[in-house]
């Protein structure tokens, strides 16, 4: 996975020291009721499959963020609807020796146009799953995933606001 310039920037003076950095997540979902589908990717760093998600831009707006992300990732437009889950990540080591936690705003999202498919080296699959086909994925989805999945879908009005 690419490493965005400013953080690249970042390590040139700090290594491998923890970083904080903010992220998105973008659950984008696509039709209604029993027919509404979401959009996953299968990361190339680990083969799992996720929403989309992504590193905020110094001074780009989060929702900005997750749309880019999403286009960037899946070829997709999409409309940011609302903020569904705020929390922070455990802290994850790269195989390169570099740390970093992420602050991880999710966001319910609806697709508007665009045919999805794999448009970076991030993933090596992009699909649209029915709520059946999401069921028969959840057991290797991390925990995390599928709690940011949970709070898009949840059709509730306020942020979740993780708390451990």
């Amino acid at each position: 996975m690419p490493i965005p310039p400013y953080v690249a920037d970042l390590r040139s003076h700090i290594g491998h020291d923890l970083l904080w950095l903010p992220g998105v997540t973008a659950v984008v979902r696509r039709g209604t009721g029993p027919a509404t589908e979401v959009l996953l990717v299968r990361r190339s760093d680990d083969g799992t499959w996720t929403p989309v998600t992504g590193i905020v831009d110094p001074g780009e707006e989060p929702a900005v963020a997750a749309a880019r992300e999403a286009l960037e990732e899946a070829d997709v437009v999409i409309r940011v609807d609302r903020l569904a889950l705020v929390g922070a990540t455990d802290e994850v080591a790269y195989p390169n020796g570099d740390r970093s936690v992420y602050l991880d705003l999710t966001f319910a999202c609806t697709w508007v146009s665009g045919e999805a498919r794999v448009a970076d080296d991030e993933s090596t699959d992009v699909r649209w799953c029915t709520p059946d086909e999401l069921e028969d994925l959840r057991p290797a989805m991390a925990a995390r995933m599928r709690a940011r999945i949970d709070a898009a879908l949840s059709g509730e009005s306020a942020a979740r606001f993780a708390t451990g």
